[in-house]
């Protein structure tokens, strides 16, 4: 991994190719965020090809999402975000999101296809996801909860997701399925950085001998390790990495800043006892905006007293709850009690002690000093086994959207994007008075996926 400097503007090293609304033909609407609207869009002339070509041709326009945002939404919702003071904020906030999306490199990030500027909105054009977000696909699981195996690959990716983006001194604040969203090949994409801020990278891991030994279970040699990545690549059935017959367990590269030692072993409750919940190696600068979405917030941010990247595993730990149980574990009947359970109330974890309830425990802890980091996820019990180099690799993810969810459908008639933010934004962006904080408590029956 390569390390940069901790804004992401320093590492856009050249600007993002410039689009014009005239050159994209928006098909639909694909969800709706606090200052825009994201559609479905394709190149204009591919879709007038495909168009005079039939229906099957479709599969072969290139389709992407558009994040377009309303100036004038941006000017009157920019306090609250992210702590920001005032309309200018707004705008701040709108050019720090496109120099993350253009310092991502990474498979499980999205990658700026685009920007499109006019006087009334500013757009961001990234893949399309066509497998829906994570919170739309938990809901299609028998019981509305995944499989053991599912939430094992998926936790497994947004764990690397995480290690990136704390690597380029990124803390992404907003954790949730909603933003978790399905790529066409069945692995994950991490959407939507508007809450995103910039720290200081972690320091590196200390020297490996200070670190717990290795599970015995775990072959350590690289002959070991050579094989089980050999073997990895060789499974091609879902969850092939995964399986429990695989028992070498990859030790995590140390070039990522991100990863936070272990320091001391815990008792677990559960019958992993070589599960370590440890505190992570902690940056000493902070941030202190009151950030985030309700069930998802850390308690140290709600709190005010200051929050690191710690954020983000209590951000996988809720939703690694959710994945399980079909609900978030500190959900109240008001913001206030939400918050109050955040920071006072243990999660409830029925049924038998497993390796997963242990890791949610262990990520779920109120003391951020306290709390497992990146290095401490990877060696978990819950993830012995994972070929943590061949994650990238699995060819049959848990879900696979189909080629008509990749194809989409060519409208007859374009939207209007402008027209379409003026409806939504044009008539209240000069009335309506900004939120005190940037907490979102949106609810929990609707879609709002950014970028679905």
């Amino acid at each position: 991994m390569v390390s940069v400097a901790p804004s992401p503007t320093s590492a856009a090293a050249a600007p993002p190719p410039q689009l014009s609304l005239a050159d994209l033909r928006a098909l639909s609407v694909l969800g709706r965020g606090a200052r825009g609207v994201v559609f479905h869009v394709v190149p204009a002339a591919a879709a007038v090809a495909a168009t005079d070509e039939g229906a099957g041709c479709a599969a072969e326009v290139d389709p992407m999402a558009l994040k377009a945002i309303s100036r004038a939404a941006a000017r009157h919702k920019g306090a609250g975000i992210a702590g920001g003071t005032g309309g200018g904020d707004g705008h701040r906030r709108i050019w720090f999101e496109r120099d993350v999306l253009l310092a991502l490199r990474h498979p499980l990030l999205p990658s700026l296809r685009g920007v499109v500027a006019t006087d009334s909105v500013v757009g961001f054009a990234i893949d399309r996801c066509a497998g829906g977000d994570l919170n739309a696909l938990r809901r299609r699981q028998a019981g509305r909860v995944f499989p053991v195996a599912a939430i094992r690959f998926y936790a497994a990716e947004l764990v690397l997701a995480l290690e990136h983006l704390h690597g380029l001194g990124v803390v992404y604040r907003d954790l949730k399925p909603e933003n978790i969203l399905i790529q066409d090949s069945g692995h994950i994409m991490l959407v939507d950085f508007d809450l995103s801020t910039t720290l200081p990278p972690t320091p590196p891991p200390p020297p490996p001998d200070t670190a717990p030994p290795p599970q015995s279970s775990s072959p350590s040699s690289p002959s070991s390790r050579a094989r089980s990545r050999r073997n990895s690549t060789k499974v091609m059935a879902v969850f092939g990495c995964f399986s429990s017959r695989h028992t070498a367990s990859r030790e995590p590269s140390s070039s990522s800043s991100s990863q936070s030692p272990p320091s001391t072993s815990r008792a677990a409750s559960s019958s992993s006892s070589s599960t370590y919940c440890s505190s992570g190696t902690r940056t000493p600068a902070k941030s202190n905006s009151f950030v985030g979405t309700e069930d998802y917030v850390a308690p140290e941010i709600v709190a005010g007293s200051g929050h690191d990247y710690a954020v983000d595993w209590w951000g996988l730990g809720v939703v690694l709850y959710e994945m399980l149980y079909g609900r978030t574990p500190f959900r109240g009947r008001s913001r206030r009690e939400t918050f109050h359970r955040v920071l006072a109330a243990q999660p409830e974890m029925p049924g038998e002690p497993t390796p997963l309830r242990d890791l949610i425990a262990c990520l779920l802890e109120k003391d951020p000093g306290k709390r497992i980091g990146a290095h401490g996820v990877k060696r978990h019990a819950f993830f012995r086994g994972v070929d943590w180099d061949g994650i990238l690799d699995v060819a049959r993810p848990p879900f696979i959207p189909t080629p008509d969810d990749v194809a989409g459908a060519v409208a007859e008639e374009a939207l209007d994007v402008e027209k379409v933010l003026h409806e939504v934004f044009g008539s209240s962006a000069a009335v309506e008075t900004p939120a005190p904080e940037a907490i979102s408590d949106r609810g929990r029956d609707e879609d709002f996926s950014i970028f679905f």
